[in-house]
């Protein structure tokens, strides 16, 4: 992946932009230590993320009929938020 000075970066960010809106991709650098990248943004598979919120609905409706709730899963006075963020370190 070809560098490119901050500076010259800065300078020249139109023309950078075109470029990769072509598909490269480039690693800024400061000083002559890369600090960031820019690449093309990756198009979201709209399908995809219909097929797997479908999913995700299906295996709760499943999960229903077994009786298996989120509410269910909770602990006497543990929120749901407080379920969703189990093992989460901050």
């Amino acid at each position: 992946m070809p560098e490119i000075g901050a500076y010259e970066a800065k300078t020249h960010l139109p023309k950078l932009l075109g470029r990769v809106q072509k598909g490269e991709r480039f690693v800024i650098t400061k000083h002559g230590k890369p600090i960031a990248e820019i690449v093309p943004v990756s198009q979201r598979d709209e399908e995809a993320v219909k097929r797997a919120i479908a999913s995700l609905r299906s295996i709760r409706r499943r999960l229903a009929r077994r009786g298996v709730t989120l509410h269910r899963l909770a602990r006497k006075g543990e929120s749901l938020r407080d379920l969703a963020h189990e093992g989460h370190r901050y």
